[in-house]
């Protein structure tokens, strides 16, 4: 072949290479979701992709014959392309042999330079900018190219499968999505601007339902606002007036010793109808759900939905009450941001950079502002103060502080024994991932 018609069987394998690249990269970069909307528009193509994607094995052995096939035609014609050229032209300052040996260098490294741009590189970056329009554009013609193969692609194919089965290797990629799948997405989307970041932290609050215990979004017993089952209708409306709640717990002389609850809003109707409040009455009193403090969120709430109630009482080991959860705390739980007023953040980042934290937050919300990955002792608390408990094996005084992972807890108040602030400052540079 002469000179033109050696360039044109190399731009023409070029072309076909470059076929063959994007074919199998936007089939592999595909998305399986976005296909799937667009085959329930009635795009009957990417149906077909879904198709290809679901058992791939026949399609990349189709793709690699393509592709190796061009890669050893264009290594037979490209040697002889530039060679006679740049060996004449070197001839006149170098050895025969030598020119030679360089003119077929030269020729082998500009050809295999015009395949890795603009059959390889090009191509691929087609292939991840848009895959689901790509392969819909090709998934045609590669079938076509599979029907005229198909013996040749079927034994490849199968040699490869008895492979892969000797070494133990899966012959199918798997499609179920995770729950990190989807964490993962809308990481992305938030960065790409498609989601707030308010937005982002409900989403993952929702996979985190079965990983927090209930103790993180309760009520602590200290600040339970209870009623005497013989108190007063005044000492009822003063009360009621003092700690508003939807909910209230009914006992019989103390906390522990628990007869049902009161509903706010039947309260209200009974004083709006200027009936008396007599805890006594039967009527006002509803069953409690009592459940262990070990349960998740997400077991409590399957808790809720299958007493159709929307409050209950959390109980120790040794049947001791130490909270309360409604189902509006473990929906503030999930909507984060959302919902809480801005006066009421358990997390607030200072002007120094420093963070001022209440006690009662919960870890995983820490962990999530401070970017905190690993942390001694995890699973032996729940909570900013159970916490420092576990690091100091006592009860925080004020000015106690912990480092960790490069930062400096530091207690700021304390009332009773619960503590109330903490200070939380960098003492090493932040972190550049």
């Amino acid at each position: 072949m002469n000179f033109t018609q050696s360039l044109l069987v190399i731009v023409l394998l070029i072309a076909a290479s470059a076929f063959f690249s994007v074919a199998e990269i936007s089939l592999a970069a595909s998305r399986r979701l976005r296909l799937r909307q667009l085959a329930d528009d009635g795009d009957a193509r990417a149906l077909r992709v879904l198709r290809v994607q679901e058992q791939p094995g026949f399609y990349f052995t189709a793709v690699q014959i393509g592709l190796n096939a061009i890669a050893i035609l264009g290594g037979i014609v490209g040697e002889g392309l530039l060679s006679p050229y740049l060996a004449a032209a070197l001839s006149g300052w170098l050895p025969e042999r030598t020119a030679a040996t360089l003119a077929f260098a030269g020729s082998v490294a500009a050809v295999t330079s015009l395949f890795v741009v603009f059959a390889d590189l090009v191509p691929k970056r087609l292939g991840m900018a848009e895959p689901e329009r790509v392969a819909m554009a090709v998934v045609g013609p590669m079938e076509r190219f599979l029907l005229v193969f198909k013996p040749i692609v079927w034994l490849y194919t199968r040699c490869t499968d008895v492979i892969m089965r000797l070494l133990g290797l899966p012959t199918q990629r798997d499609e179920r999505i995770t729950p990190d799948d989807i964490l993962a997405l809308a990481e992305a989307g938030t960065q790409a601007g498609v989601l707030d970041r308010p937005e982002q932290q409900v989403i993952e609050n929702v996979f985190e339902l079965d990983t927090r215990t209930v103790t993180s979004a309760m009520t602590p017993r200290d600040h339970i606002a209870w009623l005497r089952r013989d108190a007063t209708d005044e000492e009822v409306r003063l009360l009621i007036a003092a700690e508003p709640f939807s909910t209230y717990p009914v006992c019989d002389g103390g906390l522990d010793q628990v007869l049902g609850y009161v509903d706010a809003k039947e309260l209200f109707q009974r004083v709006l109808n200027q009936r008396p409040i007599v805890l006594t009455d039967d009527g006002l009193l509803h069953k409690v759900v009592v459940v262990p403090d070990s349960l998740s969120l997400s077991e409590v709430l399957h808790q809720f939905r299958q007493q159709h109630e929307d409050f209950a009482l959390i109980v120790n080991e040794y049947s001791t009450i130490v909270g309360v959860v409604t189902l509006n705390d473990v929906m503030s739980t999930v909507m984060g941001e959302l919902v809480t007023p801005e006066d009421e953040d358990l997390i607030v980042r200072r002007d120094d950079g420093s963070w001022l934290i209440d006690g009662h937050t919960p870890m995983q919300d820490v962990q999530r502002a401070l970017e905190l990955d690993d942390l001694p002792g995890q699973g032996e608390y729940d909570t900013l103060a159970g916490f420092l408990m576990m690091m100091l094996r006592r009860v925080p005084r004020r000015t106690d502080s912990v480092t960790v992972s490069d930062y400096r807890f530091e207690v700021m108040d304390v009332d009773n024994y619960r503590i109330d602030q903490v200070l939380v400052t960098r003492t090493g540079p932040p972190s550049t991932e």
